[in-house]
């Protein structure tokens, strides 16, 4: 029957508190345009909590970043990843023209991309997920530059936690647990039946699939009351930020925490009505206003070793990811030697025999 692999629990709309709602009515009359929009500035920043925060970098670059982490000010890492981590490794992402995953499920006739990913058609036409999933399925692809530089940052005792939107398992494979982790859109992992009636767990040896993007685990919102408000450096890479409730994530920090994005271009930015009043819940890189968000527009892999060489982490990332490969190459090579042992013993068993035959 049909598996899924996460429950969703509803995210609950924080209800603002309106505070210390200025009187205006002494200026009745007399206010300039300046000082309304001043007001209703402040008016929106109060009732949203969209206010401007301290300024902890001094420099709103990667160097910037590198000298806040060194400083010891910076204990409490949180990352945000999508599939933008994984595309090194050989897995595709999901936007890209011509070469994301989308782009390549028009042979299933789907009605829409991100049908594959829903539980309603998934229990009429399960035929395109577990194609996809067979695609993505764990042991063919080996952790990232990126990956590893998050378990450094675990290893370092940065990390609170990553947040993730892939399934393909590769954050477990770099070293990253299950505490460390929020895997947002489910994962290879765990699968259990979509069935109401039976809801049975499979493991990943027996299922070899797992369904993703079903729903956001009861986990994800109970974890993320308690991590973004304690956070010191968001580090946001490989995401489009455009799947909700997972984009909003970035507007849960503190507003004096600050957000680092690296990947091949902006996004997450304010929207326009936001912009006009000059705070925005979302990133804001270039406006005059800008004072904690930095983008490092680059590949992944490119700028994690760029921020590790200014931490001086250069060569232990480079070690690591040499390490761990070695070790994953010896372990592939064991398994491929284990599964060969029966089928060369068959064979000499039926040669011997065909030997007595004659």
């Amino acid at each position: 029957c049909p598996v899924e692999v996460s429950k969703r629990a509803e995210e609950e709309a924080d209800t603002p508190d309106l505070e210390g709602q200025s009187d205006d009515s002494s200026n009745e009359g007399d206010a300039s345009g300046d000082t309304e929009m001043d007001f209703l500035r402040g008016l929106f920043s109060r009732t949203l909590g969209l206010s401007s925060g301290e300024k902890v970098l001094d420099e709103l670059t990667l160097d910037g970043v590198a000298r806040y982490i060194l400083s010891g000010k910076c204990k409490n890492i949180i990352c945000m990843v999508g599939a933008g981590i994984s595309t090194s490794a050989g897995i595709p992402d999901f936007r890209s023209p011509g070469t994301g995953l989308y782009a390549n499920l028009q042979k299933f006739n789907l009605p829409y991309p991100e049908a594959i990913f829903q539980i309603d058609y998934f229990k009429k036409h399960p035929e395109p997920f577990f194609a996809l999933a067979r695609e993505l399925y764990p042991g063919q692809f080996k952790p990232t530059v990126c990956h590893y530089f998050m378990r450094m940052l675990k290893d370092k005792g940065l990390l609170t936690r990553c947040y993730s939107q892939n399934i393909d398992t590769l954050e477990r494979v770099a070293g990253l647990e299950g505490e460390d982790l929020i895997e947002a859109h489910g994962t290879f992992h765990t699968s259990h039946c979509v069935s109401f009636l039976c809801r049975k767990e499979y493991s990943m040896d027996w299922m070899k699939i797992n369904y993703s993007h079903l729903n956001l685990p009861a986990r994800f919102f109970t974890t993320m009351k308690m991590d973004f408000p304690r956070c010191d450096l968001l580090i946001i890479m490989g995401t489009s930020l455009q799947v909700q409730p997972f984009a909003s994530l970035v507007n849960r920090v503190s507003n004096s925490c600050p957000r680092l994005l690296i990947n091949m271009e902006k996004t997450g930015q304010s929207e326009f009505g936001m912009g006009l009043f000059g705070f925005g819940g979302g990133m804001d890189f270039d406006s005059d206003k800008a004072y904690r968000d930095v983008a490092h527009l680059s590949s992944c892999d490119d700028g994690c070793m760029a921020l590790a060489e200014l931490l001086g982490w250069k060569a232990e990332l480079e070690e690591m990811v040499k390490r761990e490969h070695a070790l994953i190459d010896s372990k592939d090579a064991k398994k491929k030697d284990k599964e060969a042992t029966p089928s060369s013993r068959s064979a000499g068993a039926e040669a011997g025999n065909s030997d007595k035959t004659e």
